[in-house]
């Protein structure tokens, strides 16, 4: 395992692991709602011999501090001013579940901002807020805090019914301690900071190399919805993971890490610097 550097932003809002020779491409990793920075570790060992490999704890989690405001939009306002206190210059992208919405959300407003970007098991839209798919869904996770129960004793059930066939014992554990360490109002916020997320008309306009990621196994973001996302933008190339469910860098550490190296091998100099 290379040395992690356990990093804070200059303003010490938000807190971050590291890897890598600071010299090279920024390669940043963005979580999801149950996940932290170091869910995002198995790919900071693998990938940062070439590149600066970043994974951050989005506001509210880890050593970050909680966001003004739950939105996406908001959540994409603080990515940007991250990338700019770490001298992320042309980064690639790496987003999971919400993660991969904020890197939409940016990249809407700032086209090219980044070199390329990863839209691992994400969705372009999660519908309108009193849809009753979008309202059942937000009760199945936050239903059972408002009747007591904890995150850390939801951990086991909620990263169970996430995965798919023969997940890593090792990825598990970690999918599960991460789970279990989110502040219960940063999980209530950012959950409901999905409603109304709906980027679908932006998706013609991401101009830079996209790699859209799913699992075959995943009911959040089915491999379906991310196949017809995949064929509205333009530079995308879709990869789907067999027997993957929602949390594929932590169930399958070797087929995600597989799939990112060979989309950036054929999309993005390894060797190139920041500026």
């Amino acid at each position: 395992m290379p040395h992690l550097a356990l990093m804070k932003t200059r303003d010490g809002r938000l807190s971050y692991e590291a890897a890598g020779d600071a010299a090279l491409q920024p390669l940043v990793f963005l979580h999801g709602i149950g996940g932290a920075a170091r869910a995002w570790r198995g790919q900071l060992e693998a990938f940062s011999n070439r590149y600066r490999a970043i994974a951050w704890d989005m506001p509210g989690y880890g050593g970050s501090t909680p966001p003004a405001r739950f939105s996406i939009p908001a959540f994409a306002d603080v990515l940007q001013d991250f990338l700019q206190q770490i001298g992320a210059t042309k980064p690639i992208l790496v987003g999971h579940s919400i993660g991969g919405m904020i890197v939409q959300q940016l990249l809407a407003k700032e086209r090219h901002i980044a070199a390329a970007v990863v839209l691992a098991q994400t969705s372009p839209a999660f519908g309108k807020p009193d849809g009753d798919w979008q309202k059942d869904f937000i009760e199945a996770r936050l239903g059972p805090l408002d009747s007591g129960e904890t995150l850390a004793s939801l951990a086991p059930s909620l990263v169970k019914d996430l995965v798919g066939d023969g997940p890593d014992i090792s990825g598990m554990e970690l999918a599960r301690d991460c789970m279990a360490s989110v502040p219960e109002a940063t999980y209530r916020g950012t959950m409901l900071a999905l409603m109304g997320f709906d980027l679908r008309n932006a998706l013609k306009d991401i101009a830079v190399p996209t790699l859209v990621l799913s699992g075959s196994k995943d009911n959040n973001a089915p491999a379906p919805m991310m196949t017809k996302m995949a064929g509205y933008i333009p530079l995308a190339k879709y990869v789907e993971l067999e027997g993957v469910g929602h949390l594929a860098n932590l169930e399958r550490r070797a087929a995600f890490n597989a799939a990112l190296a060979s989309f950036l091998k054929a999309n993005v100099t390894a060797t190139e610097a920041t500026a």
